[in-house]
């Protein structure tokens, strides 16, 4: 149905004006917020309520009757609004650079609502490949008895049910090639009900595939494992019989993954359970762009929060003087020294030290005590790196007797823009840095995952006030 310029839309239709972080469209209706599934910004639609509150409701779209600019054609069979449709994604029928614009947006609006702050310059936002970018997925298994078939993937939509996936337009495509051969290979498999999840990791070269199994396989099923790996050459299998700490090579002799850094001439090694980035197209770039703004001079001294496996420490060290990488697990530091010292092995770096210490229970005291340094990349998962942040403001509001300084910039990547905005509010309201620069990084495209970056550089003004005598 279109309208023309001179009708008036009917008193039942909405009218989107906006899209929140969850891919819902966003209409009001007499003073009540009205959230859409399936809804864009600027459309005239009709819809169900499917959940009602004082303030708000809940609805799914039932019909459009003019539709927004930013709409396209969802590439993947299995996405939807119906019911069976696959969960893994939500924005397919976004338009993939409003997806960007979107995120920007929304970034924009937390750190304001959220931590009031206003970036002295917004940068422009990061993005690559919008299909076939998802080198890390947890796809689940399951035997489905009365259809006599096995099921591979995500869940449905608001569903434990696993989505009948056929293929998968944002994995690889040599995986999603796989999604079928793997059904019949479960399928024909003795372990077939007990083998929940496969956990899949790409690397440069390879694809490891950790079959998660409740009881141990029989020797046959290692056999059939083995000889899908033959007839698949860039396969690799992995087993995991209980926790995490149980994952090993389903032989002996497997080679580790890595995935490169080619700007800084590094490769890092990693496991399939080990936590690397989903994208690798976005994170070189992420990477890249974090150490131009981290701005590094020569001799100086720089602290990486969270350094993981050393994402963003071992390019750190190609430039600083020295380089701290801190950790909250013992076994990852040790990951991390050893990704460090084979590249050290291989091309001039920096002094790089690593250090376990719980993040979260970070204070003052422990803060000083790991030194001064120049500069810091702060890199933490969702719930950010409030300690840390309070800690750094307790120093800067009572500044400690000795050499201790504060960072002059620091670079903060983040993965919650709800958790850096009020890590962004401590920093310029209590430690006395200003918000220089800000941006997202698409590095989840057509989800709602919003990832960002922002820069902080000491406030001279409230420096010199703090510093001056009371």
């Amino acid at each position: 149905m279109s309208q023309t310029p001179e009708q008036t839309p009917p008193q039942d239709w909405l009218h989107v004006e906006s899209l929140g972080l969850d891919a819902r469209g966003v209409a009001r209706r007499a003073g009540k917020v009205i959230f859409i599934e399936g809804a864009l910004p600027g459309e005239q639609v009709s819809a169900r309520t499917t959940r009602r509150k004082e303030a708000w409701e809940a609805a799914t779209l039932t019909a459009i009757h003019r539709e927004s600019t930013l709409r396209v054609a969802p590439r993947c069979p299995h996405f939807g609004l119906h019911q069976g449709a696959c969960g893994g994604c939500l924005m397919q029928h976004v338009d993939a650079s409003a997806q960007v614009a979107i995120k920007q947006r929304a970034l924009e609006d937390a750190l304001w609502h959220l931590g009031r702050v206003r970036p002295a310059l917004m940068l422009r936002p990061l993005q690559g490949p919008a299909w076939g970018y998802r080198w890390r997925a947890r796809l689940s298994v399951r035997f489905v008895v009365k259809r006599g078939e096995v099921l591979i993937g995500f869940h449905e939509r608001k569903s434990r049910y696993i989505a009948d996936m056929r293929s998968c337009a944002i994995l690889p495509p040599h995986v999603s090639a796989l999604l079928l051969p793997l059904r019949a290979l479960i399928a024909e498999m003795d372990a077939r009900d007990a083998c929940p999840q496969i956990e899949l990791a790409c690397g440069e070269g390879a694809t490891a595939l950790a079959l998660r199994h409740l009881e141990p396989l029989s020797e046959a099923d290692k056999a059939r494992l083995r000889a899908f790996a033959a007839a698949h050459p860039s396969v690799q299998w992995w087993l995991q019989p209980k926790g995490p700490d149980t994952l090993h090579p389903l032989d002996e002799g497997t080679p580790p993954l890595h995935y490169c850094l080619p700007e800084f001439g590094l490769s890092m090694p990693f496991r399939p359970a080990d936590f690397t980035q989903v994208n690798p197209h976005i994170n070189r770039v992420l990477v890249s762009r974090a150490l131009r703004l981290l701005a590094v001079q020569p001799g100086e001294r720089v602290i990486d929060w969270f350094c993981g496996l050393g994402n963003f420490t071992l390019p750190i060290a190609t430039q600083a003087a020295q380089v701290l990488g801190v950790e909250g697990s013992e076994a990852l530091v040790q990951r991390a020294r050893a990704n460090y010292e084979a590249a050290r092995a291989t091309r001039q770096m920096g002094k790089a030290t690593f250090a376990a210490r719980n993040l979260f229970d970070m204070t003052a005291d422990i803060l000083r005590a790991d030194g001064a340094a120049a500069r810091w990349l702060i890199d933490p998962p969702r719930e950010g790196a409030l300690a840390l942040v309070k800690a750094l403001a307790e120093l800067r509001q009572t500044p400690p007797e000795g050499d201790w300084q504060p960072p002059q910039r620091i670079v903060y990547v983040s993965c919650n823009p709800a958790t850096l905005a009020r890590d962004a509010g401590l920093l310029v309201h209590q430690a006395g840095y200003r918000c220089a620069a800000a941006c997202a990084l698409n590095m989840f495209p057509h989800t709602a995952h919003v990832e960002s970056l922002a820069v902080f550089d000491l406030d001279s003004e409230w420096q010199g006030i703090a510093s001056s005598p009371a």
